[in-house]
């Protein structure tokens, strides 16, 4: 079975782990910089194996060092957005810790492909790529994916319908600037612009766009996490089983729409190779504007 590693054991890294064992795509290192937390989530977890019938194991380890042979990495270290707090914060406190992991990781597992959980989202995975330098399809941020995740919700809310049916594709940024394409969401085939009018479409793209904010109000506590949790978990699957999926991931630009700098969503394959293709959606005008746009700030 293939390995995987989680650098961060809190409520992101557990639950991408738990996530990860429910789907039995690959064993599971975490990892914490707290003695012992990582070590103790991992045994609960194990423990449960029993109840869940899952066979992953579970491993808490104490080094970085002892993540050298994963195949994929889950960064989901860092301090996560507290009530009032601002996202910009959270890029002050966790660019240094990023880029230290990223200095390190680089050494001890180049051959690793990474996820970035850490927020924001964008700008940690740009931060990572180039701190350690490594292949441009070896690092990915969740980014559009759980945006994506939560326009599909939104939209078989709305319509009464299984999410199962519903495909939806965000690009850009994980901020105010997100973009969801109607021309590229279905339901069961249809596409959306057929079942809702643009009107409704813009007004649940809104909704998207301040769930996390949506999230940490009404439950008055730390960030999202169930939801970037199993975005995470669900990249792990499609790297160690070579799946090829299409998904909107957060990628260190080189071109795209002109854009040579930073970091955002597009759709990709996502395979054993991590990045393996970057696909372009034709975009309007004012798409593209957006897509250039420097972003306002939302929560994860």
């Amino acid at each position: 079975m293939q390995l995987s590693a989680i650098v961060g054991s809190g409520n992101v890294g557990a639950n991408t782990a738990f996530f990860i064992a429910e789907q039995g795509s690959a064993d599971v290192l975490l990892f914490d910089i707290k003695d012992g937390l990582a070590v103790g989530k991992s045994l609960d977890m194990m423990e449960t194996a029993p109840i869940r019938d899952y066979r992953t194991r579970l491993k808490g380890v104490g080094a970085l060092d002892d993540l050298a042979k994963a195949k994929v990495i889950v960064i989901a270290a860092g301090r996560v957005r507290e009530p009032g707090q601002r996202r910009a914060d959270l890029r002050a406190a966790n660019q240094a810790l990023v880029r230290e992991l990223a200095q390190q990781l680089k050494v001890i597992a180049p051959q690793a492909i990474y996820i970035i959980a850490t927020e924001p989202v964008d700008a940690m995975t740009d931060e990572f790529a180039r701190s350690a330098g490594l292949g441009r399809g070896q690092v990915m941020g969740l980014g559009g994916f759980l945006d994506a995740t939560r326009f599909r919700y939104a939209i078989a809310r709305d319509l009464g319908l299984s999410v199962e049916s519903v495909t939806a594709t965000v690009i850009g940024r994980h901020s105010g600037d997100m973009m969801g394409l109607p021309a590229y969401c279905s339901v069961s085939g249809v596409p959306l612009t057929q079942l809702m009018t643009e009107e409704r479409i813009e007004e649940l793209m809104d909704e998207v766009r301040s769930a996390g904010d949506t999230i940490i109000d009404l439950a008055q506590r730390s960030s999202a996490y169930y939801g970037p949790s199993a975005a995470a978990a669900e990249l792990v699957d499609a790297i160690c089983r070579d799946l090829k999926r299409i998904v909107s991931v957060s990628i260190p630009l080189a071109g795209e729409y002109g854009l040579k700098e930073g970091a955002a969503s597009l759709p990709v394959v996502v395979g054993a190779g991590g990045v393996e293709r970057v696909l372009l959606p034709r975009l309007n005008e004012i798409q593209c504007q957006c897509l250039v746009a420097p972003g306002s700030e939302v929560s994860p």
